[in-house]
């Protein structure tokens, strides 16, 4: 992570290719997050396979017990119910985004449906995660398919699968989690101006 102009930025994902290696990345966790607290920064964690480290690390930086309320979102979001909660209570949003798409993403797609509505926000994780529309099967790439990326345009439809799941229509689900970025990323209402 490195500090940036909304607040801490993820630099890479530790073990995948071209990205700061595993042991770096941890070394940066450890010291990074003092800064998000001292200058009131919110922060874009990744936490996908990795939530119970990142709940760890954020207890540890910023106390138990709701003494200091993060701000920010849990990026790529493919935790449990706990974790999920216990995020919320830290204080950031849950980020939703390709896999919820997917029919056997059954935990995911519940937790989607069943937490609070202001806890979550929509995101492409682009140009990973893609949704189950533009995912290729592995027998599929070997005949020559190529792999779909996920873009920012996919948004409205991986939103309207969430409002889908929670009966909501696509824009009242796109108005509650604008409500919840702008609320995780309070610069970003200056972007969008």
């Amino acid at each position: 992570v490195r500090v940036f102009a909304q607040g801490l930025r993820q630099r890479g994902h530790a073990g995948r290719p071209g990205f700061a290696g595993a042991q770096r990345m941890n070394a940066q966790r450890i010291r990074r997050p003092s800064l998000v607290r001292e200058h009131d920064l919110p922060v874009i964690l990744h936490v996908r396979r990795s939530a119970d480290k990142v709940l760890k690390g954020l207890r540890d930086i910023g106390g138990r017990g709701g003494s200091y309320q993060w701000r920010g979102i849990a990026h790529a979001f493919n935790g449990s119910d706990q974790q999920a909660h216990a995020f919320i209570e830290l204080g950031l949003k849950l980020g939703f985004g390709g896999a919820v798409t997917f029919d056997r993403a059954l935990q995911l797609r519940r937790l989607a449906a069943s937490l609070p509505l202001d806890a979550l926000v929509i995101e492409t994780d682009s140009p990973d995660i893609p949704p189950h529309w533009l995912y290729r099967t592995a027998q599929q790439r070997e005949a020559g398919e190529p792999q779909g990326r996920n873009e920012p345009a996919e948004l409205p439809r991986i939103g309207a699968v969430v409002a889908g799941l929670r009966g909501l229509t696509p824009s009242q689900l796109a108005e509650a989690t604008t409500r919840n970025a702008l609320a995780a990323l309070p610069r970003l209402a200056g972007l969008l101006a």
